[in-house]
This record gives C-alpha cells, sequence and structure tokens, in this order.
C-alpha cells in the first residue's frame, strides 16, 4: 500500500501540475524535497582555471541553473556582459529566463527545439566564427565538448557551479512508502544520509536510464522505471503504479 511518497524534486509551482492530480485521486501525500542542491563556486576558484570571460563572444546555456550562476560570478568578477553577445540555449523555456538578466532581443538569443543538445549544433555551426563559453556543473560529460569539436567550433568549458548533498536534519523522519529519483547524485545523496538504509517494503522509482542504473548499482530495487514506450512521463508512470499497487 502506498501512502506517502518522497518526489525528490523542488515542490511545483504549478497547482495544475500532475502530481496534485494524483495526490487527490489516489488519496496519498507527496512530500517535495530535493535530494541534490545547486551551488556557485566562488570567483577565486572560477579564476583558479585561467578563464577570460572577454574572449568570449556567444555563451551557451543548457539549465536556468547555468544563467542564474553565470550571471552572478559575472557579477563578483565586475565583468560587464557586452551587449552584443549572443546566448545559445538548449530550449526555449531557458532561453526566455534569460530575460532576468539582459533583454531579450531575438537576434542574440537561439535556442534548439527539442531539449537535446545535439539539435542546438547546427544553429551553432551556422555563427561557426563566435567563441563559445560553457557554463558547466563540476559534475558533467564530455558530450559538449565531443559534439563543438566535431564541428571546429572554437569553444570552452568553464565549472561556475556543483551540485552537493542536500543533507537530511537528524530529527528528519524517512517514513515513506516510496521514494522517486531523478538523477544519480540523489541516489547518492540518500546513501550518504542513511548509511543504513534498508529498502524493505519502500519501493524505487525512477526518471531517466542513468537513475535507474545508479539504483541498481547501489544494491537497490527498482521497482518503477520512466520514461517507458507506455508512460513517457514519470507522473503518468506513478499514477499507474500506484492504482496497481493499491487495489
Amino acid at each position: 500500500m502506498i501512502k506517502k511518497i518522497l518526489v525528490s524534486q523542488p515542490k511545483p509551482s504549478s497547482e495544475k501540475s500532475p502530481y496534485y492530480d494524483i495526490a487527490a485521486r489516489h488519496n496519498v501525500e507527496l512530500v517535495f524535497r530535493p535530494f541534490i542542491k545547486v551551488e556557485g563556486i566562488s570567483s577565486r576558484e572560477f579564476r583558479s582555471q585561467k578563464i577570460s570571460l572577454p574572449e568570449f563572444t556567444a555563451i551557451v546555456f543548457t539549465s536556468r541553473h547555468a544563467i542564474d550562476h553565470f550571471f552572478q560570478l559575472c557579477k563578483e568578477l565586475r565583468f560587464n556582459v557586452p551587449d552584443d553577445m549572443k546566448y545559445f540555449c538548449i530550449t526555449e523555456q531557458v532561453a526566455l529566463y534569460i530575460q532576468k538578466y539582459v533583454q531579450y532581443r531575438k537576434r542574440k538569443v537561439f535556442f534548439g527545439s527539442s531539449g537535446k543538445f545535439a539539435d542546438l549544433v547546427p544553429l551553432m555551426v551556422k555563427h561557426k566564427t563566435e567563441r563559445f563559453f560553457v557554463p558547466v556543473s563540476d559534475v558533467h560529460t564530455d558530450e559538449i565538448s565531443k559534439a563543438l569539436d566535431e564541428k571546429n567550433l572554437q569553444h570552452k568549458e568553464g565549472v561556475m557551479y556543483r551540485t552537493v548533498s542536500n543533507d537530511f536534519s537528524g530529527d528528519e523522519p524517512f517514513d515513506f512508502d516510496m521514494v522517486i529519483f531523478f538523477s544519480p547524485s540523489g541516489i547518492q545523496s540518500l546513501l550518504k544520509n542513511i548509511p543504513d538504509f534498508e529498502q524493505g517494503k519502500i519501493a524505487i522509482g525512477t526518471f531517466g536510464p542513468t537513475t535507474a542504473k545508479a539504483v541498481k548499482d547501489a544494491g537497490l530495487r527498482l521497482d518503477l522505471e520512466a520514461p517507458s514506450p507506455q508512460y513517457p512521463s514519470i507522473t503518468a508512470a506513478l499514477n499507474a503504479y500506484i492504482a496497481e499497487a493499491n487495489k
């Protein structure tokens, strides 16, 4: 029986979130609490990478976190971002978020259509004379670097933020029937916070193949995995799982 579920993400800002429909439909309690959080690095740490921001003519943003920490570091470094700087964003949602910091102009903001970096590269190739800077997390793959090298684009990646465990307090109860994870870092955080964690009857659900693999690698039982051909979203998969478990 599933009655209380921990969703390791921030609480949805919209009341129309499918999570709230699930809670009402199945009479379950949903607790939203990220296992990880993102922190910016210091200007001193950034300087140690020996990156000169004035050298670049275009910035590549893969998330809103990247935007926040890029402009925060620019402020700390007293680097005034030129008005003619171009921005290449992984999605339109990320592109629109730039308005928080600079005036949005279509002639200097470009974005992909699918959320996959490979689909953003052709746009960058059209501007191959630009010198691209990519703000990244301390934990990142070489996917971006390889994709840009293949097209002979001038680029540099620089760490501007890090992912850290969002620790539980000592008196915080862990009384959940199910936990939903969205990244391998979330699994690591769980085991860091609860070293003697015993899964028992606690169901574990994941979104994304790397997160599913992390659960299995940790020796835990994976009860729900999304996306799948039948359930493309985590909420659709969760809805079906609870309906079956609570028959």
